[in-house]
């Protein structure tokens, strides 16, 4: 996070000089904006039908709960992975340009998506002991300067007053998951993450974050570790999925 508020005063005068424009299309907003109405409007909310196990979404008529084939055929270790968006147009843009070009202020509308998320029936009403932010590597972690996901989970940890702890480290250092389908993406990731030395979750209800999920071997593997370590309840949260 100190890499974020380093920024802020530069932001602030920069502001002074030069208005506002929207991250994606470059027209001009409001100083407490970063995308603009018709950008915002083009995000693709994921709405019902969805699977209630990963939230992937039906593309079609349906009446009832449902769990989607890819949950279907495989164990997934937490309760529920919920997601805001689809990973698509301007939604994939904004978190692609947060993630890899150090567009750090665009941690703002993708903390908002997260937010909505948890307006969902499966998370509206329940109260988390902990937000752990899924882990990089020390090695990833170097190259890129911050860890995306401990950004979201602070302001998300501020938003609900819940306490954010990495209680999970990365200890394998994988191939980034997009060269990968999904059984490879699962066997990858494999004792990729341990919990560290003297944390403890027991008897916690555990709010898992990251920025997207893809088919959930992630946030699956991590949810693993926590289970183990004796979580009473994992749900995972991100601001959009593929």
């Amino acid at each position: 996070m100190r890499i974020a508020n380093a920024l802020e005063p530069v932001r602030a005068i920069e502001s002074l000089f030069y208005p506002p424009n929207c991250s994606v299309c470059g027209t001009a907003i409001s100083n407490s904006e970063h995308l603009c109405s018709s950008c915002h409007d083009k995000a693709q909310r994921i709405l019902p039908p969805f699977c209630l196990k990963c939230s992937e979404p039906f593309a079609g008529a349906i009446e009832g709960e449902f769990t989607c084939a890819n949950c279907a055929h495989r164990k997934l270790e937490f309760d529920a992975a919920i997601s805001a968006y689809r990973s698509r147009g301007v939604v994939r843009f904004v978190i692609l340009q947060f993630k890899y070009s150090r567009q750090l202020h665009l941690r703002h509308p993708i903390a908002g998506w997260l937010n909505e998320a948890m307006g969902d029936a499966r998370l509206r009403n329940r109260a988390f002991d902990l937000i752990v932010p899924v882990p990089l590597h020390p090695a990833r972690l170097r190259e890129r300067g911050f860890n995306q996901a401990h950004l979201l989970a602070t302001m998300l940890g501020q938003k609900i007053g819940a306490p954010v702890s990495s209680v999970l480290e990365r200890v394998r250092y994988t191939m980034t998951q997009t060269a990968f389908d999904r059984i490879d993406r699962m066997e990858n990731l494999h004792n990729a993450f341990r919990l560290r030395k003297k944390a403890t979750v027991r008897e916690l209800r555990v709010l898992l974050v990251d920025d997207i999920l893809t088919t959930g071997s992630t946030l699956t593997e991590c949810a693993r570790v926590l289970r183990e370590a004796g979580a009473q309840s994992i749900y995972a949260i991100t601001a959009a999925r593929a």
